[in-house]
């Protein structure tokens, strides 16, 4: 049956792949999109919510700050009008202007902070039982056998599932450091930073590719926020934001301008580097490979082309496909990878329920 004639229905089920990169004992790591979230909840999860947010913000002055900045990263533009805010007032005396600025960032802020709300379910123990156990499964397939698992996602699920199951081989890299360790040598109680990245970087298995909510960029440190007892996870974000300090994510944009962002952040250009390095198989699900990810693809051949001489390279990528559309679409690309591409039906993967 040549390419153009297969259906989806006729390709490899996702458990069939997983039996065949067990038998060949190939290193397999796992990359995931939006397509992860949507198999939760496709009413309350989409592609580029965040972006649809932008495009759609009711303010004509946002709406130039974001094409004079040329950008829709909106990290960039909260952080440029937080500073435009305190330049106009040292500098201007028109006082319509500062207010008009200000009002435009409450604007901006509030409708992210809505944005947010409306882009996930209130907090982890809203994902039933059965769900979050079966979503560890299907993440612990690989970072049980010393795999990478890859997220362009910048919602919670994945951070959720694994700390609800208390996952022992999900390393993000985050850790406390002691602030006060003279004091400690004298015996007194160590006092702990909030939990910052590059403590356990070398030992990394999860990477946010295109960064998380829960992820801020302090300027000088790269933190993570944390739920406790009397504060839900959103509820922390939200109160950061509203502090002025902004989660790292890359929304949507050209792959040219997603990798540059990727490349002004330690934590970003680590998780990229670390794509570029993956030895053996990777397998996709809920990722596109649209126009706007052709930095995934360079990532992927970088691995694919390293190691040429000892064999340690990336041999080959696994890319779930869910519908004809999909399927022709991955075709069509097909020559743009250097390494073997093998599809497989996306409909088979059990992520939140057994199939």
């Amino acid at each position: 049956m040549s390419k153009d004639n297969v259906q989806v229905k006729d390709l490899h089920t996702y458990q069939q792949v997983i039996n065949s990169l067990n038998e060949k004992r190939r290193q397999k790591h796992l990359l995931f999109g939006n397509g992860f979230s949507i198999a939760y909840d496709s009413k309350i999860f989409s592609y580029n919510a965040l972006s649809k947010f932008i495009d759609e913000l009711d303010n004509d002055l946002l709406k130039k700050l974001f094409e004079v900045i040329n950008t829709k990263n909106f990290e960039l533009v909260m952080q440029q009008l937080d500073n435009f805010i305190e330049i106009a007032r040292a500098f201007s005396t028109d006082r319509v202007l500062i207010d008009k600025i200000f009002e435009a960032n409450n604007i901006l802020k509030s409708s992210l902070i809505e944005a947010v709300q409306k882009l996930h379910p209130e907090h982890v123990f809203v994902v039933p039982e059965e769900k979050s156990k079966c979503c560890h499964d299907f993440l612990n397939e690989y970072l049980s056998k010393k795999g990478k698992v890859f997220s362009t996602n910048y919602d919670l699920l994945p951070y959720w599932i694994l700390m609800r199951n208390e996952s022992e081989f999900a390393i993000d890299g985050f850790g406390r450091e002691i602030e006060n360790p003279d004091e400690v040598l004298k015996k007194q109680e160590p006092i702990y930073s909030d939990l910052r990245w590059g403590k356990h970087k070398k030992e990394q298995t999860i990477f946010y590719l295109h960064g998380a909510l829960l992820i801020f960029d302090t300027g000088v440190e790269i933190e993570k926020e944390t739920y406790d007892i009397q504060h839900y996870l959103l509820q922390k974000i939200n109160e950061r934001m509203e502090q002025k300090s902004y989660p790292i994510f890359v929304t949507a944009g050209s792959a040219l301008e997603k990798l540059n962002h990727i490349s002004h952040n330690k934590y970003l250009s680590y998780c990229y580097d670390q794509l570029c390095q993956i030895e053996g198989s990777l397998v996709t699900f809920g990722f596109n490979f649209g126009e706007y990810d052709t930095h995934i693809i360079d990532a992927i051949n970088k691995a694919a082309h390293q190691g040429q001489k000892s064999g340690e390279k990336l041999h080959s990528v696994y890319i779930g496909v869910y519908s004809q559309e999909n399927l022709d679409h991955i075709n069509s690309i097909r020559g743009k990878f250097r390494c073997k591409v093998n599809l497989f039906n996306a409909n088979t993967v059990p992520i939140w329920e057994n199939i």
